[in-house]
C-alpha cells in the first residue's frame, strides 16, 4: 500500500499570505475558510508507520500537528513517524521547515549535491545534528531506496530527474554553494512502492514541459505538478509581483504550452495541482478557471487529502 497525505497545497506565503490582501486571500480569512492552505508538501508511507516527507515547507510544524499520522506514537517520551527528507529544490518553501525539525530526532535528509552545498553553506541549519540528522546526496537518474533510522528497506524506490527549472530566488546574481552546474537546483521525483510496482510522480516546481518529460510521465497513475499560476502574467496583472511564472521557474495552469494543454493526451489517470499560488483564481470553487481545470481532469487538493494507490 501507497499512502499519500497532502501535507500543503499552497505556493510560498500559503494562503492567505501574511501581507496580501487580494480577493484570495480576503476571502480566505473571511466566509471561505475553506481556501486556507499552507506551503506545499507531501508525505508517503508504505507501512502507515514511517513517512518521508517531500520537502519541508516553513509551514512544518503546524502540518504535523494537524496530520495524526505524523504523531508520536502513544506512550513514547519522544518519536516521530518521520524517518527522511527528499529536498526537490533549494528553494526556502522546500527547505524552511527543515528547522522546525531540530529536536534530535534521528532522520536523513536526501538532495542532490546542489542542494545540500546550500545547506551546508548555511550555518543556521547546522541545528540539525549531525549525530541524528544525516545528510544524503542523490544523483539524478539514479535510483536510491531511503532507509529508515535503523538502516532497514522502508519499501520505496525514488528516481530523481531533471525537470526545468532555476536556481533559488535568493541566488539570483550571486555564486552558487555548489559551483556552477546547473543540473540538480530542480528535481522531479518517481516515488515507487517496491513491494508492488505502484508509483507516482511528483514535479512541485516547472518550467515547461519537454517531449522527454512529456513521454517519461506518460500513462502514469498519480502526477503531482506544479500549479503555481493560471496565467503567466498573473502577478502583474494583479498587481502584487513584478515576476512572470517563467522568470520564477514556474509553468503556468493555462495557455498553449501552459500545463493542462502540455499534460492533456498522456493518459495520465489522476492528475493534481501542488503549489498553488494565492494570486491564482483556481483556488476559487466557483471560478471558471476552476471549472476549467477541472473540465480537463485536474484537481486542485485542499491540506490534508490522502490518496492511497
Amino acid at each position: 500500500m501507497l499512502r499519500v497525505v497532502v501535507l500543503g497545497a499552497a505556493a510560498g506565503g500559503g494562503v492567505p499570505q501574511w501581507n496580501c490582501g487580494c480577493r484570495i486571500c480576503n476571502a480566505a480569512r473571511g466566509a471561505h475558510r475553506e481556501l486556507q492552505s499552507t506551503q506545499s508538501s507531501i508525505a508517503v508511507s508504505t507501512d502507515d508507520k514511517h513517512w518521508f516527507l517531500i520537502n519541508a515547507s516553513p509551514d512544518l510544524r503546524q502540518q504535523l500537528i494537524n496530520t495524526p499520522r505524523l504523531h508520536p506514537k502513544a506512550g513514547a517520551l519522544r518519536h516521530s513517524p518521520v524517518a527522511g527528507v527528499i529536498l526537490t529544490n533549494g528553494e526556502v518553501d522546500a527547505v524552511a521547515g527543515l528547522l522546525s525539525l531540530r529536536e534530535s530526532s534521528p532522520f536523513t535528509i536526501y538532495a542532490h549535491r546542489q542542494v545540500l552545498a546550500i545547506l551546508d553553506s548555511n550555518s543556521i541549519f547546522n541545528v540539525l545534528n549531525e549525530k541524528h540528522v544525516r545528510r544524503q546526496p542523490v544523483a539524478v537518474d539514479r535510483a536510491f531506496a531511503p532507509q529508515l533510522p535503523d538502516g532497514s528497506p522502508c519499501g520505496l524506490e525514488i528516481l530523481p530527474f531533471v525537470v526545468p527549472g532555476k536556481r533559488a530566488w535568493y541566488l539570483e546574481g550571486k555564486p552558487h554553494p555548489g559551483g556552477d552546474a546547473t543540473e540538480g537546483d530542480t528535481l522531479g521525483l518517481r516515488i515507487t512502492e517496491t513491494a508492488s510496482g505502484k508509483h507516482f510522480y511528483h514535479l512541485a516546481a516547472c518550467a515547461r514541459v519537454t517531449p522527454e518529460l512529456a513521454a517519461r510521465i506518460k500513462g502514469a497513475p498519480l502526477v503531482f505538478f506544479d500549479g503555481t499560476v493560471w496565467r503567466d502574467d498573473e502577478l502583474i496583472a494583479a498587481g502584487i509581483g513584478q515576476k512572470t511564472g517563467q522568470a520564477m521557474g514556474h509553468i503556468a495552469m493555462s495557455g498553449e504550452s501552459g500545463a493542462i494543454a502540455a499534460l492533456s493526451g498522456l493518459d495520465i489517470a489522476r492528475k493534481i495541482f501542488l503549489h498553488i499560488n494565492n494570486s491564482n483564481p483556481a483556488l476559487l470553487h466557483d471560478s471558471i478557471e476552476r471549472k476549467t481545470a477541472e473540465q480537463a481532469g485536474w484537481e486542485i487538493p485542499a491540506d490534508g487529502m490522502e490518496i492511497v494507490l
